[in-house]
């Protein structure tokens, strides 16, 4: 569990962050959702320790980042995996390098022990053949799940997604969402997804922040978010035609 306390962050005249206060809870997707400039990815960042807040508190588990020592923080950043927007893979690197790499830099893992866990998150994300495989020989989707076996390989705590289905077709962005809540699920971790993909909000929304210029303006779930009267809510996500249509089968349904 996440618990964030009225959280403010600036970068010189620019205050990004306002008093941003919510918990994300162990076993959820958590969605952070919101138009471009919004804080989105200063948030994330946040929660990540990259960037350290002004005002408030972040709090891991009942760890305050701000009383932890260094050695202490580079300890709990170890319980984080993270899949960036565009997957960040190694070109140089197979599959199995890639996904093997941070258990060769934060672990004193034997070669065995590293192989057999390398092999069990890539079965995890059904890619049982491409061990040997380069980045630029498999698919994007294929690259986003390296990028999620590398996230859990040293079976974090925490997991982290930017933007996780950038540059997917839209069937291949379901089957990620989806893999990324049965990892949650499965092993029980809070998982924080910042995405502009309003297929994810329906589909795997358990938890959904929406930041409006730095503030809070709403959060509850995908059901929550069909009725909410929030005008920036609607705004935002009833900003094409399909998802109008949606909510208007919904408002019909209800009467």
């Amino acid at each position: 569990m996440i618990e964030v306390d009225n959280i403010h962050k600036s970068f010189g005249d620019a205050h990004i962050l306002k008093g941003v206060s919510t918990i994300f809870e162990d076993g959820k997707t958590n969605l952070i959702i919101g138009q471009s400039g919004s804080g989105k990815t200063v948030f994330l960042k946040c929660l990540l320790g990259l960037f350290e807040p002004e005002e408030g508190q972040i709090c891991y588990n009942g760890q305050f980042y701000s009383e932890l020592s260094t050695s202490e923080r580079r300890d709990l950043r170890q319980e984080m995996g993270m899949v960036f927007q565009g997957s960040a893979l190694f070109d140089s690197m197979s599959v199995e390098g890639n996904v093997m790499f941070p258990l060769g830099m934060f672990t004193n893992q034997s070669k065995a022990e590293m192989q057999d866990r390398v092999d069990f998150v890539l079965e995890r994300v059904n890619l049982i053949d491409a061990h040997k495989k380069f980045p630029s020989e498999i698919s994007g989707g294929m690259q986003k799940r390296v990028a999620i076996a590398r996230a859990i390989v040293m079976n974090p705590k925490y997991l982290f997604c930017d933007e996780p289905n950038s540059g997917l077709d839209p069937k291949t962005a379901i089957l990620i969402d989806n893999l990324i809540q049965e990892i949650t699920k499965e092993y029980n971790i809070t998982t924080i997804i910042n995405t502009h993909d309003m297929n994810s909000v329906m589909e795997i929304g358990e938890k959904i922040i929406f930041l409006k210029n730095g503030h809070k303006e709403w959060e509850g779930t995908n059901k929550e978010i069909f009725k909410t009267d929030n005008k920036a809510v609607t705004d935002f996500v009833y900003s094409s035609e399909l998802f109008k249509k949606v909510r208007q089968m919904y408002i019909e349904e209800r009467n």
